[in-house]
């Protein structure tokens, strides 16, 4: 994925750039292209073009928040249908203890690449996660049902592990599906047309400095903030992990349940939990 704060610092270089070209152009201007007549027209067709710039700038910013937004709530109904699919599987007994511990280990490899320590490290379609679900959906398939509501349960079971899947795949799908990178250069062509207007007729002075620096600062870190949005699982901003930890935390309980039911009944937690500790009301 891209670095939005590499692309937003390079904004800011040519933003302040355009600006120096207009403060340059400016003294090779003989007078009579600097008069009030002309300072007029660049500021009305300069108007326009902020206008347009600030509207689209804006739609971007929107746009990208309810891409964000959206793949939060995906988040949030994967960890869901994981811990529904590991209670459908518990109805079973023994029988399902196996189908249980593999989903247990998709939801922790998932956790892990959807929210790695290191953020850089964001796997969204990893082969191998998946290589789990599809095994999980074979150990469901091959579950013998006794009588018409057994087999209600495992339609349930194989409903929920259908959308598991899709939400593995949709949620890298919709990361990718990014704004152009043609419409980015063409905003980005807007600002610096507007910038070099603004340094055109700016006076030569440290306070006009400042505040164009400011401002080109202020511009670059909005095209940086809706390109992080987008992602979703950013280097800077990311959707929240705690629906997913807490679904593995739930999960290696329930394990540690099974395992050992007489450390559960002494208030005694697994120690190896995504977030580093393990909440009773969890469950």
């Amino acid at each position: 994925m891209r670095n939005p704060l590499i692309t937003g610092l390079v904004v800011y270089a040519i933003l302040l750039a355009g600006a120096f070209a207009g403060w340059k152009v400016r003294q090779r201007l003989p007078a009579d292209h600097l008069t009030e007549e002309t300072k007029s027209l660049v500021n009305m067709s300069t108007a326009v073009v902020a206008t347009v710039s600030a509207l689209v700038l804006g739609l971007l910013i929107s746009n990208a928040n309810a891409t964000f937004t959206r793949l939060g709530g995906e988040v949030t109904a994967l960890s869901a249908q994981i811990l529904r699919l590991d209670q459908i599987l518990s109805r079973y007994g023994s029988a399902t203890n196996e189908a249980r511990d593999i989903l247990r280990r998709y939801a922790e490899h998932k956790a892990a690449d959807l929210f790695p320590e290191d953020r850089a490290d964001v796997r969204l379609g990893n082969p191998s996660t998946y290589e789990m679900l599809q095994r999980l959906e074979e150990m469901v398939l091959a579950l013998k049902t006794e009588n018409s509501r057994d087999q209600w349960w495992l339609g349930q079971a194989m409903a929920l592990a259908g959308r598991i899947g899709d939400a593995h795949w949709l949620i890298a799908q919709e990361v990718g599906q990014g704004t152009p990178r043609a419409f980015v250069g063409l905003l980005i062509f807007w600002l610096v047309f507007l910038f070099a207007s603004f340094g055109l007729f700016a006076p030569h002075n440290l306070t006009s400095a400042v505040f164009l620096a400011l401002c080109a600062l202020a511009v670059a870190g909005a095209v940086a903030m809706f390109l992080e949005l987008e992602q979703g699982f950013g280097r800077l901003i990311r959707v929240s992990p705690q629906p997913m930890r807490q679904a593995v935390s739930a999960l290696q309980i329930a394990e540690h349940r099974r395992l050992c039911p007489e450390g559960i009944a002494q208030g005694r937690w697994p120690a190896n939990a995504v977030s580093g500790r393990f909440e009773p009301e969890l469950l």
